[in-house]
């Protein structure tokens, strides 16, 4: 059985591998990060030193809209939705898909393809 320090080591060295890749690319990056309770997506800049957006469950808006549901699905295609609205307002179209070492299923994957739908290209 894999404890859960080691299941955190791995995710870690997938996602420092990702990194790696999107800082040759050079382009801004939207990073998800999730927990059993919430998910959380910001935009930055290519060497990652400034956040152009960000959006997550806890806000106030997507809070309220949620009705205490945050860890789902349905939670994680609204925070693809509004980051990707936000990322346009700062100007930000195309980004590299950073998913923290996070198998690409289930939340991560509904906040992708909902920010797909929006217009983020990536």
């Amino acid at each position: 059985m894999v404890d859960s320090a080691q299941k955190k080591i791995a995710r870690i060295r997938r996602a420092r591998r990702t990194r790696s890749k999107i800082k040759q690319l050079d382009v801004h990056r939207l990073c998800v990060h999730r927990t059993p309770r919430h998910i959380y997506a910001q935009v930055t800049t290519a060497g990652g030193a400034t956040v152009m957006a960000s959006a997550s469950t806890l806000d106030k808006e997507l809070k309220a809209k949620l009705a205490g549901a945050t860890g789902n699905v349905a939670a994680a295609v609204e925070v693809g939705r509004v980051i990707a609205e936000r990322a346009k307002q700062a100007g930000v179209t195309r980004v590299a898909f950073d998913r923290s070492g996070f198998r690409y299923h289930g939340r991560v994957k509904a906040l992708a393809e909902a920010a797909r739908e929006a217009g983020m290209k990536f």
